[in-house]
This record gives structure tokens, C-alpha cells and sequence, in this order.
């Protein structure tokens, strides 16, 4: 078995924070405004609360993605389908709207490209966040299946 070296973990590190500040500028800050509008509107009402905090979960993972994974969560049944249906129909459609004319805007450019990419890998999370988690890439939890990721492969 073949252990990274310290090297080139922090290497690994310098870019996912070099990619997360150039995400950020160039897309992060208006897709987490996005979500921080949909959740704000769905703490309205006592009812779509679990709506809102989905809503602010992803607004941190659209803001800074690289270096984190979304999983399934194993427990995830009825209630996660149904309110993925629920989501997909009042904010999903409208964020996953948002992610495509942000990546339009990124692919404009060379150097944009590969954040075009990572942003249209996002849209079906973005679509359906429910009965998921998003937990640090190199430490996914036993037993989780990944779901995705916008890390750019080895």
C-alpha cells in the first residue's frame, strides 16, 4: 500500500486552496449568494426550515468545494426522496440554472474551463441535496459512498 508523503499533501493542499480562491472570485460568491437567497426565503415559514439549512449547507460548499465531497447518507429514506422532489421544484431547477450560466461565464476563457467543469459536476447535488452530507475529502466516514466531488482527479 502506497502511503502520500507529507509533500505531497501539502502540495495537495496549496492547490485545492489556490483553486477554492480562484472559484471564489470567479463564480463561488454569486452561487452562495444564490443559496443564501433560497434559504433565507425558506426559513419563512416553520414548515421549510430542514429547506433552509440544505440550502445554507450547499451555499458553503458553492463557496468553497474543492477539498470536500458530498456522500450518501446511508439512513436517508422517504422523507429525504420526498423533500428532494419538493426541492427540485421550488430551488433546484433555479440553482442548477444558475450553476449553468456560471459555468457559461467560466468556459468564456481557457483558464475558466476546468471551473466550468467543476461547476456543472455540482448540479446534480444542486438538484437533489438531500439524504447527502458534505465531509472533507480525505476523510470520508466509513461505509459512505461518494457522490461527488469536484476535486480534479490525480
Amino acid at each position: 500500500m502506497h502511503l502520500p508523503s507529507e509533500r505531497s499533501l501539502c502540495q495537495a493542499g496549496a492547490m485545492r486552496a489556490l483553486l477554492n480562491v480562484i472559484w471564489l472570485l470567479f463564480g463561488g460568491l454569486w452561487l452562495a449568494l444564490g443559496y443564501v437567497l433560497f434559504g433565507i426565503l425558506a426559513c419563512i415559514f416553520i414548515i421549510t426550515i430542514p429547506f433552509g439549512v440544505a440550502s445554507f449547507r450547499m451555499a458553503s460548499y458553492a463557496l468553497w468545494p474543492f477539498g470536500r465531497t458530498v456522500v450518501r447518507k446511508p439512513t436517508a429514506g422517504t422523507g429525504s426522496a420526498l423533500a428532494n422532489v419538493i426541492w427540485f421544484l421550488v430551488a433546484g431547477v433555479w440553482l442548477a440554472v444558475e450553476h449553468v450560466v456560471t459555468a457559461i461565464a467560466q468556459a468564456i476563457t481557457i483558464v475558466g474551463i476546468p471551473l466550468a467543469i467543476a461547476n456543472l459536476k455540482m448540479i446534480p447535488v444542486t438538484v437533489v441535496p438531500f439524504g447527502k452530507e458534505i465531509v472533507p475529502s480525505d476523510a470520508i466516514p466509513y461505509g459512505m459512498q461518494p457522490a461527488h466531488s469536484v476535486d480534479p482527479r490525480p
